[in-house]
């Protein structure tokens, strides 16, 4: 059992990561910056071990790098670790958010079509069930508006297509989709209710993947991908966009935001 000590230096040990991690994806702290360890521990109220430890799982992200006679120096973005979930959070959570979104959904667009098309040649009888039962349970959460309820079964949904692909590598890459769909509702990237075209692509998905049919679940998986990332674009443009003056009543009108 920890002891009270303990869980503080953890504490205080995570949340000095990601300030950091965060300072260097957002680029305030730029690459071949030197960190002091020394100033490091004043400004943030932390001790040695602490900082030690921090500059430690960042350097085995690829953002810190320790060099002879320099110390700590910030690393460029080619030599992070782009498939670390950390990292793919604190670029989401950065000025960089859309750029990441898009690097992510790229990835995913020459992925999951695939891994959809396997899954309906290789797929157990009883992985394709429980596509299928999970794909219905995501269109009533969505159809009932039940955002956390909807964000959990869609993630579980993609993990279960990757996983019945057979392919062990495009199973691993569950975590991605994960952060991808997670930085959506978190960023205020995802319209109100879920879109009925998205809600049926996921019952396409799942039913050719029972029926074992390549092509149709290869082609709906793409689509799924293809609009999710025509819906952060279309979010993001109206939150991008300057509010135009209401002439007729003298006042400004907003774009609705979306629901987080």
């Amino acid at each position: 059992m920890k002891t009270p000590k303990a869980e503080s230096a953890a504490d205080l040990h995570s949340v000095l990561v990601d300030n950091l991690g965060l300072a260097i994806a957002e680029g305030t702290l730029a690459p071949d910056s030197i960190l002091r360890l020394d100033e490091l521990e004043a400004r943030h109220g932390v001790s040695r071990s602490v900082v030690r430890e921090a500059t430690r799982v960042l350097s085995s992200k690829g953002m810190l790098e320790s060099r002879r006679r320099l110390g700590t120096v910030v690393q460029p973005e080619e030599s992070w670790n782009a498939y670390d979930p950390q990292v793919i959070r604190w670029r989401l959570a950065s000025s960089k958010r859309l750029e990441q979104l898009q690097a992510l959904n790229e990835l995913r667009g020459a992925i999951e079509p695939q891994a959809a098309r396997l899954a309906a040649e290789r797929a157990s009888l009883d992985a394709g069930s429980d596509i299928v039962s999970q794909a219905a349970r995501l269109w009533a959460a969505g159809q009932r508006g039940e955002h956390d309820e909807f964000l959990q079964l869609d993630i579980r949904f993609h993990a279960a297509v990757l996983k019945a692909s057979g392919n062990p590598m495009f199973a691993q890459l569950h975590n991605l989709v994960t952060e991808v769909l997670t930085g959506r509702t978190e960023h205020g990237l995802m319209p109100h209710l879920p879109d009925h075209e998205a809600l049926q692509l996921h019952v396409d998905v799942a039913s050719a993947i029972q029926r074992g049919e390549a092509n149709a679940a290869h082609a709906a998986m793409s689509r799924i991908v293809e609009q999710s990332t025509e819906e952060m674009g279309d979010i993001w443009s109206r939150h991008q966009r300057p509010a135009a003056p209401d002439t007729q009543r003298g006042v400004t009108s907003r774009p609705s935001p979306a629901v987080e």
